[in-house]
C-alpha cells in the first residue's frame, strides 16, 4: 500500500513543525521500522484549529450523509486488511492473525457507528402547559481529541473516532509513539473514503505537550483517553481547569473466578487462548485466576502443560502464539513483578523468565505461577504481560469479595455450571464487564463500561454514540 506516514492536519501530510522525529521499533527484532515525524504542542494546535474549522461543516451533514463515509472506510479497512495487518505486526509484534482480526473489529465499529449515528434520537416532552411545547435535541459536542495507547492501535483509535465522527464531530488523534502508523494508515483511509480536510486529523509527538494543548485548547470540547491510571488521573486534574469533558479507559484486573462443576480440560484450553491474547497486553486480560482448592492442583497442571506448548517469536510468523512486548521497559517490568513473587514464595510452574530464543526482541516466555497471595505486586498490580497467577479458595463468597478489593473494575469473569452460584457472582463482582462462561464479554454492539478506577464513560453500544452528543433542550412558547 502507498501511503503516507505523516501527520495528517487539516487534510495535508506534515513534517512535525518543530522537525522532530521518531524512530518506530519492531519489538520482535528491536530493528528500526520507520522514522516518523515527532512533534510538539503546535503541532496539536494546528490539528485542533483545522478541526474546529471543518466541524461546522461535518456537523450539518445529515447523519445519513456521514454514515456514507463510514461505510466506505469499513470497506476499504475489509478489503485491505491483510496489508494493514502487516503493518501493524511491525509496530506492535502481536502475531499477524490476531493483527487482522483486530482491523476488522475496526471495520465493523465503523460501520455500525455509522449506522447507529441515524439513531441519535431526540424527542418531544408533553408540557404542563396548552401553549408550550418541549424539545429535547441531539448535537455533537464538538471537536474531540482522542489519546490510545500501544496495544490495540486500530481498536483504540477506532471505537473512539467512530462514534465520535458518526455524531458529527471532529477528531484530532495522538497515537501512542510506539504504534503510530496504524493511525496514519487509518488516516490515508478515512481520506480516501470520502472524509472532508480537518474532519479526521492524526497527530504525533510528546505526550506531555500534546495532552495540555488539548486540555487548555477551549476549542477542544473533550479528550478521550485510552492508558494508565496515572495519565488519566492527571488529565482529570487538568481538566477540573478546564471543565474539558472526559472518557478514561484505564485499564483492570480482571479476576477469573473457576468453580469445580466445570469441566477442567475445556477451561484450560480456552484459559490459555484468552490470557496470552497479545502477549497478554490487553486491558480485559483475564488476570487473577482464583481456582477451588478441590481442583487447584489439577488446573495448575494441565494449564502449565497447554501452556508449554505455546510458541514464542516474531509476529509475521505463522505458527507463533505469543509475540514480544512492546518494549524493553515492559518487559523488564513483567520480569521484575515474576521475580518479586517468586522471592516471596510463589511456585513458577514454567516460564518465568526470557526465552533463549530469540536472541533479539522484547520477549518473556508464557508463565504460570501459583500460591500467589494478595499481598504480592503480581496480584495487585496490571501484569499487561504474559503471566497467569493462580491462586485457591474454598467459598465462592470469599472468593467474590477478595476479587471486589482491587481499584480496578473493568472485567470479571466466572466459570461454573450452577445457574445460582453464576447469578450471585455477575450480581456482586464490581465490574463494568461481566463474563459467565465466555472470554469475551465485550462487543461492537454493547457498552464497554468501566468501573472504580478503570474509567468514566462508556464506548461501543448506543452509549458509546451518547458520549460524543450533548443534549439541548428547545422550549416553544405561544402554540
Amino acid at each position: 500500500m502507498d501511503y503516507r506516514y505523516q501527520q495528517y492536519i487539516g487534510g495535508e501530510w506534515r513534517d512535525a513543525s518543530n522537525g522532530g522525529t521518531w524512530d518506530v521499533v519492531n519489538p520482535a527484532t528491536e530493528e528500526v521500522v520507520r522514522t516518523v515525524p515527532y512533534g510538539v504542542g503546535a503541532d496539536c494546535r494546528d490539528a485542533i484549529e483545522a478541526a474546529s474549522r471543518a466541524f461546522r461543516m461535518w456537523a450539518d451533514k445529515t447523519a445519513h450523509e456521514r454514515g456514507v463515509v463510514l461505510k466506505q472506510a469499513a470497506e476499504l479497512i475489509r478489503a485491505r486488511s491483510a496489508d494493514l495487518a502487516h503493518t501493524m505486526v511491525l509496530e506492535s509484534g502481536k502475531p499477524l492473525a490476531q493483527a487482522r482480526g483486530e482491523w476488522l473489529v475496526a471495520g465493523d465499529l465503523f460501520e455500525w457507528f455509522g449506522e447507529e449515528g441515524k439513531r441519535a434520537y431526540g424527542r418531544v416532552v408533553p408540557s404542563r402547559s396548552a401553549t408550550r411545547r418541549h424539545l429535547v435535541l441531539k448535537q455533537p459536542i464538538g471537536v474531540v481529541g482522542v489519546i490510545t495507547a500501544w496495544n490495540f492501535p486500530a481498536y483504540n483509535v477506532a471505537r473512539a473516532a467512530a462514534a465520535a465522527l458518526a455524531a458529527g464531530c471532529t477528531v484530532v488523534v495522538r497515537p501512542s509513539e510506539y504504534t503510530p502508523l496504524t493511525a496514519m494508515a487509518m488516516a490515508n483511509i478515512l481520506a480516501e473514503a470520502g472524509a472532508p480536510a480537518g474532519v479526521f486529523n492524526v497527530i504525533n509527538g510528546e505526550p506531555a505537550s500534546m495532552g495540555q494543548e488539548m486540555l487548555s485548547n477551549p476549542a477542544c470540547a473533550k479528550i478521550h483517553f485510552t492508558g494508565s491510571a496515572r495519565v488519566g488521573k492527571l488529565l482529570m486534574d487538568g481538566a477540573s481547569k478546564t471543565v474539558t469533558r472526559l472518557s478514561l479507559e484505564l485499564g483492570g484486573n480482571a479476576p477469573v473466578i473457576i468453580c469445580p462443576d466445570v469441566d477442567v480440560e475445556r477451561v484450560v484450553a480456552s484459559a490459555v487462548a484468552a490470557k496470552f491474547r497479545n502477549a497478554g497486553q490487553v486491558c480485559v486480560a483475564p488476570q487473577r485466576f482464583f481456582v477451588r482448592r478441590d481442583i487447584a492442583d489439577e488446573f495448575v497442571e494441565r494449564i502449565a502443560a497447554q501452556v508449554a506448548t505455546l510458541r514464542v517469536g516474531s509476529g509475521l510468523e505463522a505458527d507463533t502464539d505469543v509475540g514480544p512486548l512492546i518494549n524493553a521497559k515492559q518487559r523488564d517490568r513483567v520480569e521484575t513483578l515474576v521475580d518479586a513473587a517468586r522471592a516471596a514464595g510463589a511456585h513458577v510452574s514454567i516460564g518465568g523468565a526470557r526465552p533463549p530464543q530469540p536472541a533479539r526482541g522484547y520477549f518473556y516466555e508464557p508463565t504460570v505461577i501459583a500460591d500467589i497471595t494478595p499481598s504480592m505486586s503480581l496480584y495487585d498490580e496490571e501484569i499487561f504481560g504474559p503471566v497467569m497467577p493462580v491462586l485457591s479458595f474454598d467459598d465462592v463468597d470469599e472468593a467474590i469479595a477478595t476479587a471486589n478489593a482491587t481499584r480496578y473494575g473493568l472485567a470479571a469473569y466466572v466459570w461454573t455450571n450452577n445457574l445460582r452460584v453464576a447469578t450471585r457472582a455477575y450480581e456482586r463482582l464490581e465490574f463494568g464487564l461481566i463474563g459467565v462462561n465466555d472470554w469475551t464479554p465485550f462487543a461492537t454492539e454493547v457498552p464497554f463500561p468501566g468501573w472504580k478506577e478503570s474509567g468514566i464513560g462508556r464506548e461501543s453500544g448506543l452509549e458509546g454514540l451518547e458520549e460524543y452528543l450533548e443534549t439541548k433542550v428547545v422550549t416553544l412558547g405561544g402554540n
